[in-house]
């Protein structure tokens, strides 16, 4: 597959609210790259007594430095939680984000 989909890597936002507590904004723009997604399953859980759906994907995008655990993809109005960061250890140019889906 091509990589035809652009995404916006984004990072929570540095500061604390009100409280002393850190941000949960993520509106820092880190990089915008063509990508390819791909959602290989979902799983349903049980979070805070609730059951809810979790759909896992893999985002291949060109190698880069700077993209870490903890920061979000967004594609249109899917935002993506990045979980790893896989390197493609056959043609070295790629790397594989391991992400969720958020609601």
């Amino acid at each position: 597959m091509a990589l035809n989909s652009l995404i916006e890597i984004r990072q929570r936002d540095a500061g604390a609210d009100a409280g002393g507590q850190p941000l949960k904004t993520f509106n820092t723009v880190v990089a915008s790259l063509w990508a390819e997604i791909r959602h290989p399953s979902g799983v349903e859980q049980v979070r805070a007594g609730a059951q809810v759906s979790v759909v896992q994907a893999s985002i291949k995008v060109r190698r880069r430095d700077g993209i870490t655990p903890g920061m979000r993809a967004v594609h249109g109005s899917a935002v993506y939680d990045i979980r790893a960061v896989l390197p493609d250890e056959i043609e070295r140019i790629n790397m594989f984000l391991v992400c969720d889906r958020l609601p």
